[in-house]
């Protein structure tokens, strides 16, 4: 299948590898152009727009960080949209806002193209091995269209319907959820670490009763050992996700306290400067306040 790639961050460079792996034809962009260069290496061509990379494809999949990213890429001068032909589907694995993802599917339909919403669960390591979990939604067709490519990046797919902003609903509250969760174990590792009880020793008590999904026990690990660089996903992204649901929460109604406590964390977190952090290092902000230093 022919395939254009945007964004080749964290998340997309391993995707994108993968799928030139399964030997699609795959054209890549990348605001940094030096990123793509595995990828050239590799047999991929480079674009030197969005445009360029949609231009030809029968799909085009998009992994950006956020909403002003996926704006400019996608429905900006140059953007995929623009090059993306007739009856071609745009892919977007982007963790972004319902309302963005509402406007896609107006501005591709308009245009005669598809749009499917698929953002994906996992750390980049877990890209890299193709074990994400896809979550996606859209027209029946259009997503059958592009099922082989969403199972070449990960372990499982979770079809949730037509409207395509419903994977975007999911992924955000997924998202909560993790916030949420390492939030409790922040407070868990300070009590216990301040009360004498060595990290480790907690996390040892942790892994063998409480932990049943590795990605629980992956950040319980990362609080543990205060490892909070190289991030996988940043303390910034996790502040832009948490207010994403908290605006879905708004324009659906439903109260959401603890999202807003988690806002305000995370908030803290990058006006102190660890914005490029893993967003784990919230571990990092409750030992602070604890009053317990950095080991």
């Amino acid at each position: 299948m022919k395939v254009g790639f945007i964004g080749l961050g964290n998340m997309g460079l391993p995707m994108a590898k993968n799928l030139l792996a399964a030997g699609h034809e795959l054209t890549v962009w990348n605001r940094t152009q030096a990123k793509a260069g595995p990828l050239r290496e590799k047999g991929a061509r480079v674009a030197n727009t969005p445009a360029e990379a949609a231009r030809g494809a029968d799909v085009v999949i998009s992994m950006l960080a956020d909403d002003h990213a996926v704006q400019d890429a996608v429905l900006g001068k140059d953007g995929a949209h623009a090059g993306l032909g007739k009856g071609a589907v745009h892919v977007s694995s982007s963790t972004i806002s319902v309302a963005l993802s509402e406007k896609l599917t107006e501005a591709h339909a308009s245009a005669g193209q598809g749009y499917v919403s698929a953002p994906v669960f996992g750390r980049p390591e877990a890209a890299d091995a193709k074990q994400l979990w896809v979550i996606t939604s859209g027209p029946r067709a259009d997503v059958e269209r592009v099922r082989p490519l969403l199972e070449v990046l990960g372990r499982g797919l979770t079809v949730l319907g037509e409207k395509p902003s419903a994977a975007n609903v999911v992924k955000l509250s997924g998202n909560f959820l993790i916030a949420s969760m390492m939030e409790a174990l922040s407070e868990a590792f300070a009590l216990t670490r301040k009360s004498g009880i060595e990290p480790k020793l907690f996390l040892e008590v942790f892994q063998s009763v409480f932990a049943r999904a590795p990605i629980f026990e992956r950040y319980a690990q990362l609080i543990a050992e205060e490892k909070y660089s190289p991030p996988g996903f940043t303390m910034k992204l996790g502040l832009k996700d948490v207010g994403l649901v908290l605006d879905a929460g708004r324009g659906a109604e439903v109260p959401m306290p603890l999202a807003s406590l988690l806002r305000d964390q995370y908030l803290g977190g990058v006006a102190q400067g660890h914005g490029d952090l893993d967003w784990s290092a919230i571990g990092a902000l409750v030992a602070e306040r604890a009053g317990l230093k950095k080991r």
